[in-house]
C-alpha cells in the first residue's frame, strides 16, 4: 500500500482531485493549505507541510500546479517514492517568461488576495474551457481561498529559483496549457489538448497514466 498525499494549486483545494481515481489499495491524504508566514519561501512552506502531515520517506506526492512546485521542494528535503506533477513545473527554467516580467514589475504587491478572488473569473480563459459543473467548482474553490495565502503564494511562486530536480519525478502536462507552456518543460508526458485544468476534463487519461506510474517499482 502506498501512502499518497494530494496537493492542490493556487486558488484551489483538494476538490481539484475529484475526478482522479487512485484505487482503494492506497492510503490517500488530501493536504489542506495552512496559513503561511509572509517570510516563507516554497521551501520553508514545504517543510511545514512535512511536519503538519507527517510526510515520511517513501511516500508518494501528487501535486497540481503550485502543488507540484511544493511537491518538488518536499522531495528535496526527504526521499520520496514518487513525485507526480500535473500541470506544473519542476524548475525555474521551466517557468514562463511572464514570471520575470511580474518580478520586475511587482504588481502582486498592490493586488490584494480579496481582489484576486473577486476577479478570478476574468482569468478563466487562461485555464481552458470548463463544463458548467467544473466552472462552479472553480469559482467556489477560488472564493473560499484564503486572501493571505493567495498573496503569499503569488510572491513565493514568482521568486522560486529552484534548479534541482529530485529523484523519482514524473511529469504530466498538456499541450494547450496557457499557464505553463509545455515547450519549456523537459521530460514530461504530454496530453494532447490538455489545458491547465485538464485534471477536470482529461481525468480519464490522467488516471491511466497515474495507474501505470504507481505500479512502477
Amino acid at each position: 500500500m502506498s501512502k499518497i498525499f494530494l496537493i492542490a494549486g493556487l486558488g484551489a483545494d483538494t476538490r481539484i482531485y475529484n475526478n482522479i481515481e487512485l484505487g482503494e489499495e492506497h492510503d490517500i491524504t488530501p493536504v489542506d493549505w495552512i496559513e503561511p508566514n509572509e517570510r516563507d519561501t516554497l521551501s520553508t512552506y514545504a517543510q511545514k507541510l512535512i511536519h503538519q502531515y507527517n510526510i515520511t520517506p517513501n511516500a508518494v506526492i501528487i501535486g497540481n500546479s503550485l502543488g507540484g512546485m511544493i511537491a518538488v521542494e518536499i522531495g528535496k528535503q526527504i526521499k520520496l517514492n514518487k513525485i507526480i506533477l500535473i500541470s506544473s513545473i519542476k524548475t525555474r527554467s521551466e517557468a514562463p517568461a511572464y514570471f520575470n516580467f511580474f518580478k520586475a514589475v511587482p504588481l502582486y504587491k498592490i493586488v490584494r488576495g480579496n481582489l484576486v478572488r473577486k476577479l478570478g473569473g476574468l482569468m478563466r480563459p487562461m485555464f481552458g474551457q470548463m463544463s458548467e459543473q467544473h466552472l462552479w467548482l472553480f469559482k467556489d474553490m477560488l472564493e473560499k481561498s484564503s486572501p493571505k495565502f493567495i498573496e503569499w503564494a503569488i510572491k513565493a511562486a514568482l521568486h522560486w529559483d529552484n534548479e534541482t530536480v529530485p529523484a523519482n519525478v514524473y511529469h504530466i502536462t498538456g499541450d494547450k496549457d496557457l499557464i505553463f507552456n509545455y515547450k519549456r518543460i523537459k521530460d514530461a508526458t504530454i496530453i494532447k489538448g490538455g489545458t491547465h485544468i485538464m485534471i477536470f476534463d482529461k481525468a480519464k487519461q490522467i488516471n491511466k497514466l497515474l495507474k501505470g506510474i504507481l505500479k512502477k517499482k
